[in-house]
């Protein structure tokens, strides 16, 4: 008997024979076939439709134009007939001394730009984010949202009934006997006038992507701060800053990639009134040499060196963006 229960004890401790399966792991997610995925999504492929039928024509498929920029390209011929010249129109505008002029004052408008139209936003959504009442707090929130929505052509003329030469600002000097200013018709002010303007008019739009940012701040934060001995702008310095600082970086990586774009429309409407060695940009330069000149070769291939410059500015921002781990505007 006790040789049997030894028999039967040394059976179970054996180890299993090298014919038993192995062990299985986790069970594997079989992956959903596209048709089963489409069919399940429909609803977001549809509502996802019109935004990329919108990129696709009015962005993606102009693209195919940059042909024009190594072509002697004439409008009446058309893209098929038009010769190749090369990199002949990426030589002639690399030896004009006006490229070379358009792209300085693009770079010093962009520099005023970045330097005090770019933290403007965030300072005025402190400020707002601040204020005790709600009421007060959409007030003033609606008050300085509203000049986005309206055009260059009425904020120019806004600003030249305030503060060009027969605007209430120089009436009201000549009255007491003071020389009125020419602001709007001083190549040396006019940076500081067109980097004021796009203060005014766009400072609302950026408050609110910052405002949506400071809105999902856990206030159990700012109490324990507060319990800390923490005041206001200890508080703003260790809580409310490292909040927003995803959504600075993402934005700050935006605006360098569209450091050549300083705007179309505000340069175009003034800069007639200061003339074109103070008020021509990229975008002025592209518009009258391909356009009103008619050399469409050389604006076309102005227009492609500041795509391809752009895009590099996006790619080389959001790669210190990730080195100061942060997602930027693309994850790696």
């Amino acid at each position: 008997m006790t040789s049997q229960g030894t028999l039967r004890r040394t059976k179970a401790a054996s180890p299993p024979p090298a014919s038993a399966a192995p062990p299985q792991g986790p069970p594997r997610h079989r992956r959903v076939p596209l048709r089963v995925r489409w069919r399940n999504n429909w609803v977001m492929l549809a509502l996802m439709a019109p935004g990329l039928l919108f990129f696709l024509v009015f962005f993606y498929v102009p693209m195919l134009g940059n042909i024009v920029a190594f072509q002697d390209y004439q409008p009446f011929i058309g893209f098929k007939e038009s010769p190749l010249v090369g990199l002949a129109n990426f030589q002639e505008l690399f030896a004009d001394p006006a490229f070379w002029e358009a792209v300085r004052n693009t770079l010093a408008f962009a520099a005023l730009q970045l330097i005090f139209f770019f933290p403007a936003p965030l300072a005025l959504a402190l400020l707002i984010n601040s204020l005790v009442s709600p009421r007060i707090k959409k007030f003033v929130q609606s008050v300085v949202y509203l000049p986005h929505f309206i055009s260059w052509v009425l904020v120019v003329a806004l600003f030249q009934q305030v503060l060009g030469g027969a605007g209430l600002l120089s009436n009201y000097m000549r009255d007491h006997g003071m020389s009125a200013l020419e602001v709007m018709t001083d190549p040396g002010t006019f940076p500081l006038l067109i980097t004021g303007q796009v203060i005014w008019k766009d400072i609302g739009w950026g408050m609110i992507i910052y405002l949506a940012a400071l809105a999902g701040v856990d206030q159990s934060l700012y109490e324990s701060a507060a319990v800390d001995g923490a005041g206001r702008w200890r508080r703003m310095w260790h809580v409310t800053l490292p909040a927003v600082r995803g959504v600075t970086i993402m934005l700050l990586v935006l605006r360098l990639g569209d450091v050549l774009s300083v705007g179309f429309e505000q340069f175009l409407l003034q800069r007639d009134a200061v003339g074109a060695r103070a008020a021509e940009v990229l975008d002025t330069y592209i518009y009258y040499h391909g356009v009103v000149y008619g050399d469409w070769g050389v604006g076309a291939a102005a227009g492609l060196v500041k795509g391809v410059v752009g895009a590099l500015m996006i790619y080389g921002a959001n790669k210190v963006a990730h080195a100061f781990g942060e997602h930027g505007v693309y994850s790696k």
